[in-house]
């Protein structure tokens, strides 16, 4: 896997109901990135596990920051580790 990484990142805010699952799902296939997005219970913030290249990873965080136009960001919580290899695609739960 080389420079291979795992990104959690959690997204708080005007997340949910503004198609912020189909926005990452976009950018994590257009940057050949592997693994899942989906809403998490409370109504106010986005589960994001993907894995790739070190550098897609970076571009993705980048982009979850800013979000799809409806949304409104507050908050990323990141954590890195090593990459599973667990995933075959990216899929919205």
């Amino acid at each position: 896997m080389g420079n291979e990484a795992r990104l959690l990142a959690v997204v708080h805010g005007r997340v949910q109901g503004v198609s912020f699952r189909y926005f990452v799902l976009g950018n994590a296939q257009g940057l050949g990135l592997k693994g899942r997005v989906r809403n998490l219970p409370g109504g106010s913030s986005v589960e994001v596990v993907a894995e790739g290249e070190r550098a897609g990873l970076e571009g993705l965080l980048g982009r979850l920051n800013q979000g799809p136009p409806a949304a409104d960001v507050q908050a990323v919580d990141v954590s890195w580790a090593e990459a599973s290899g667990e995933y075959a695609d990216f899929r919205v739960l």
